[in-house]
């Protein structure tokens, strides 16, 4: 009898220590931050008449800690992607994207960290420039986007980082027209800057 109630007092001492550092864990745990982003966009499509152009990328997110080095960052940003056609100096394709990436990170060091993560991105708009006008391409465009992102950043004082993050499509861009769809996934390297409100 006596051993019953030595184990249950080491068993009930034992879980009120955890308790306890768990409660300071939670108290000690960074709270969830918010931020904006913004910066330069290289996209292409990953087709063989295509290559590069510059865009511009912008949105907010917030990082939320789930444990000492690692957090998830849920964002919503407007993505401008698409592609130049090879050997044609005028023509580029233009897609607008309202893009939610769902980033897991890792903070490798105190101020730099890595991740990865999905990419959900929603088309707002698509036109074909040449010629110094424009055509709507929407009708051959699909009109949802998924990508995986990798990434990392540093961040120089509590509130700002620079960011670089590559995304590969998963999907191909264009829509079956006929019986017949054009090969193509979004690829784009994202590098900028990031702020947090603290």
């Amino acid at each position: 009898m006596k051993k019953l109630f030595l184990g249950l007092a080491i068993a009930a001492s034992s879980l009120t220590f955890a308790q306890e550092k768990s409660q300071e864990k939670m108290k000690s745990a960074s709270p969830i931050a918010f931020g904006v982003k913004a910066g330069l966009n290289v996209s292409s499509i990953s087709a063989d008449d295509t290559k590069g152009k510059a865009g511009f990328y912008g949105g907010v997110f917030a990082n939320i800690p789930v444990a000492s080095s690692f957090s998830v960052q849920p964002e919503v940003l407007y993505n401008g992607a698409g592609a130049k056609i090879e050997g044609v100096s005028d023509v580029k394709l233009n897609l607008d994207y309202i893009s939610v990436p769902v980033m897991f990170q890792y903070n490798a060091l105190p101020n730099l960290y890595l991740e990865a993560g999905p990419q959900f991105s929603f088309l707002i708009n698509s036109k074909l420039k040449m010629n110094g006008g424009s055509v709507d391409v929407k009708d051959n465009v699909k009109g949802f986007d998924f990508g995986i992102g990798l990434g990392a950043g540093y961040y120089f004082t509590p509130n700002i980082g620079l960011t670089a993050r590559f995304v590969a499509g998963v999907t191909d861009v264009s829509k079956e027209m006929g019986g017949i769809q054009e090969k193509g996934k979004n690829n784009v390297f994202q590098i900028g800057l990031a702020y947090k409100f603290k």
